[in-house]
């Protein structure tokens, strides 16, 4: 089986080349967002995963996976949760991408 290595330029191609649908590659960027920020806040505020999975009633496992990027099955309220528990807010903008069809 011949293998191709390729570069992503951007969270669209890399959903393109993972085979992933526009809806998955969408809850896809919108979870490693979330993720992202958690990772500052944990880091900025000097949060222990123990502290995190205190607060938002998780396991540190679990808590120190996700941090770790293992987002499998980790849906994105388990991940606003964790941030909510933390003391921060999650706000959601919805757009237009294309016309209507």
């Amino acid at each position: 089986m011949l293998q191709r290595n390729v570069a992503p330029k951007n969270p669209e191609n890399l959903a393109e080349a993972l085979g992933l649908t526009a809806a998955e590659a969408e809850e896809w960027q919108v979870q490693h967002a979330l993720l992202k920020k958690l990772r500052q806040v944990v880091e900025a505020d000097s949060l222990t995963h123990a502290e995190v999975a205190r607060r938002s009633k998780s396991s540190r496992t679990r808590v120190t996976a996700i941090l770790n990027g293992n987002l499998d099955g980790v849906s994105t309220d388990l991940l606003i949760r964790l941030l909510s528990s933390i003391g921060y807010r999650v706000r959601v903008s919805v757009s237009r991408i294309r016309p209507a069809a």
